[in-house]
């Protein structure tokens, strides 16, 4: 397997072009937003549109790389190449699917409207969650700790709405606003949704580790085996054609010549043959021939890949399609996963029936590269969901800022304008290329060594677990899934990291109020001096 460090050295000049980029496009943002918000409270839309960029900089750092370490640690795609892939599928994600209207309020967390809080304190409240979770989110990916992001804008939004609370009716009032039964879900989903991540894919890994792995092992352990034979018939037929006298080598070589004319044929049977070293090497030849060493990849690649195509195609459809007005039924949706399942078997399959050569006996290369390939896929669908659903995280609180801005009233909701989708989507890049290589690690290498067959299963079992949860209404993470996914895939090899789970998990349950009191402490410093 290719050894593919997280941790390569990026290019000066693309560290310079990246910067660049993001230059660029706040620049531009900030000069059509301006113009957007109607040059209103300018002061307050630069320092909200800075964490803004700076929040969605953080979860390409932070999530987006937790999404891509599998497929890195695999070796199936450089940090170079997840960068290409993250910009094309989690941009469009976020441009394409990323909501056309976002709630003000995040997830439903704090009662703000019971708050009866003016614009501007709505605003500070937001930027305040933000900052907070921008500079959580920072510091957790220097660390090199995957933590949730949705966790931490809600932590943030709790922090500073305990607060303001506090300020407009004393404590009672502002804890009384907290949905505390959703912070208890989402303590739960601490513990259930690595558990999920994790059983799923002990249980698909573990599948493909008895059936196709193990069956490789030791299919190419027995053609190892044939060839020492070989080597060693040829030894002995060369030490005994030392050994035999002058007068008999000459009939003794022509009798070879005939063996090995009558052996190119391809029908020729062992009776046909005189010498006793081309019955030897006839008999090793047919053993050889019986061993289907394609036989675990042509039964169960297909099926697998299959199932992984329709997991992933029903996250597209069902997460990443849902908020741009293609509303397909149950029924379609399903004929649609269906046919797409019917492809890629069919495609997988053929594929299989189409190897030659040295990849029929070099197995492990074979099924690294058929993997590859579906990981590939699988990385590229959990982009496009991911891009279309969690740069809300940075989206949503920043766009309720910007209509209160500009309308001076605080709405339910607020259209999420193109380019906030393109800048925050630019940004989410630059920070995966800048600060992303520790969470890439940690996913992809530290926590368990990975493989393309374990980084495909970790990434299936995650996607599995994050649409079934979501279809059930149960509160997950996505980024504590693949988390639980990865050690699942340590538990089936017996070579889990436990060591670097506890700071991980010390990270997941002080998220929260880390948040929270980051928070708090930049809501007294906004209100204090803006």
């Amino acid at each position: 397997m290719v050894n593919t460090s997280a941790k390569q050295s990026t290019p000066m000049i693309a560290n310079v072009l990246f910067g660049f980029l993001l230059a660029a496009m706040s620049i531009y943002f900030i000069t059509w937003g301006l113009e957007y918000t109607l040059n209103q409270q300018v002061l307050l839309f630069m320092v909200s549109t800075f964490f803004g960029i700076f929040m969605a900089f953080n979860i390409g750092g932070n999530d987006v790389a937790n999404s891509f370490g599998t497929s890195v640690g695999a070796g199936t795609l450089t940090v170079t190449q997840a960068l290409a892939v993250a910009a094309i599928f989690e941009v469009s994600g976020a441009v394409l699917a990323g909501a056309a209207v976002t709630d003000t309020i995040r997830s439903g967390i704090v009662n703000i409207g019971d708050l009866g809080v003016s614009p501007n304190q709505f605003i500070y409240l937001m930027l305040s969650a933000l900052a907070a979770a921008a500079f959580w989110l920072l510091f957790a990916t220097k660390k090199g700790l995957p933590v949730s992001t949705t966790h931490a804008i809600i932590g943030g939004i709790v922090g500073s709405s305990i607060v303001l609370g506090i300020n407009i009716g004393g404590t009672e009032l502002a804890f009384s606003t907290v949905k505390w039964s959703k912070i208890g879900e989402i303590a739960i989903s601490w513990v259930v949704s690595p558990v999920l991540g994790g059983a799923l894919s002990y249980v698909l890994y573990g599948l493909i580790k008895r059936k196709i792995l193990a069956y490789n092992e030791r299919i190419e352990e027995k053609v190892k085996h044939l060839k020492s034979q070989k080597k060693q018939l040829k030894r002995n037929q060369k030490s005994y054609f030392e050994r035999l006298q002058d007068s008999e080598k000459l009939p003794y070589t022509t009798a070879l010549l005939r063996d090995q004319e009558t052996f190119k044929d391809a029908d020729v049977v062992r009776e046909e043959l005189e010498t006793d070293y081309y019955k030897h090497l006839y008999d090793l030849e047919n053993e050889r021939d019986s061993l289907d060493t394609l036989k675990a990849l042509k039964t169960w690649v297909p099926l697998i890949a299959a199932f992984g195509a329709v997991i992933m195609s029903a996250m597209v459809v069902f997460k990443g399609l849902k908020n741009t007005g293609v509303n397909l039924s149950n029924l379609h949706a399903s004929l649609i996963m269906g046919m797409i399942g019917a492809m890629v078997w069919l495609t997988a399959f053929i594929y299989t029936k189409t190897i030659r050569g040295k990849h029929k006996e070099d197995l492990g290369k074979a099924t690294f590269i058929m993997f590859s390939w579906m990981q590939v896929f699988t990385a590229c669908a959990f982009a496009f969901s991911h891009g279309s659903n969690d740069i809300a995280n940075a989206v949503g609180p920043f766009v309720a800022i910007m209509d209160v801005i500009r309308t001076n009233a605080i709405a339910a909701t607020a259209e999420v304008p193109a380019p906030v989708m393109i800048t925050f989507g630019v940004a989410l890049i630059v920070g995966l290329w800048f600060i992303g290589k520790e969470v890439i690690q940690t996913v992809g290498t530290n926590l368990t060594k990975m493989h393309p067959a374990s980084g495909f299963s970790a990434e299936l079992a995650a996607a599995a677990v994050v649409m079934g949860a979501s279809s059930l209404g149960i509160p997950v993470s996505s980024t504590h899934i693949l988390v639980g996914a990865v050690l699942g895939i340590g538990l089936v090899n017996r070579n889990t990291n436990w060591k670097l789970m506890k700071p991980i998990g010390m990270a997941w349950v002080i998220t929260l109020p880390a948040a929270a009191i980051i928070s708090a402490l930049m809501f007294l410093i906004l209100t204090n001096i803006l």
